[in-house]
């Protein structure tokens, strides 16, 4: 670290809550589609890499690049091109608006916000979301974590727009020069942080992002055994 952090913002997805691939599967089999949840997991780290470009973030929002991740994923995952989903994608996406289909938690997550939270840090949520990402995380209880959760489409801005940075930082108290925001990509987690003024890290537990000029982490878990070693 080059200070001591004081102020911790965390993305959501991809950082402490990811897709319900069961839910997923699930839905699509009703709809006659056959793919199975290990197969999406394995399939998810690269749908997000595929959007993480300079291009794609330039040219692109958060929704669309959402529609992207999803079909490169679905791709992957071994759903053929030409396969209905329009009626499976319809009933994840009402499902999605009413409750954020991103509920996801890793078992890792919750300890590792216990060993972050004991040290005293102030934790933040920044995530580009729709408006309902907080619903998350009152059903799994992890809330209380978080003195602030700042979500896109509430705040009406999105990463890597250094201003949704800013409102971030100055709702929860905290400055830009001891505040760390750890995401999972690049273009929009690392680079909007760095114009901001924040330090960033990226998580990469699946080593996609070797060549980056960025401190990458396999895990939560790691974040809190370097914060407790500053």
């Amino acid at each position: 670290m080059n200070v001591p952090i004081e102020l911790l913002s965390l993305d959501a997805g991809g950082v402490l809550v990811f897709p319900n691939f069961e839910r997923i599967s699930d839905t699509f089999a009703r709809h006659g589609i056959r793919v199975s949840p290990d197969a999406l997991r394995a399939a998810d780290p690269h749908g997000r890499f595929a959007v993480d470009t300079a291009v794609h973030v330039a040219v692109m929002n958060d929704a669309d690049r959402g529609s992207m991740y999803f079909r490169v994923m679905f791709e992957r995952a071994g759903i053929p091109a030409d396969a209905p989903v329009a009626k499976a994608l319809d009933e994840l996406w009402s499902y999605h608006s009413a409750h954020n289909l991103w509920e996801y938690v890793p078992p890792d997550v919750a300890p590792a916000l216990e060993r972050l939270a004991a040290r005293g840090v102030t934790l933040a949520i920044g995530s580009n979301a729709n408006g309902i990402i907080h619903r998350v995380f009152e059903r799994a209880g992890l809330r209380r974590y978080f003195s602030v959760i700042c979500d896109s489409q509430v705040e009406g801005v999105e990463k890597p727009d250094p201003r949704f940075f800013e409102i971030l930082v100055a709702r929860a108290g905290g400055r830009p020069e001891t505040t760390l925001h750890v995401g999972d990509l690049y273009h929009v987690d690392v680079l909007g942080a760095r114009s901001a003024g924040l330090q960033s890290m990226l998580l990469d537990p699946h080593d996609l992002y070797a060549e980056y000029d960025v401190k990458r982490l396999k895990s939560l878990s790691e974040l809190a055994t370097i914060l407790d070693q500053d």
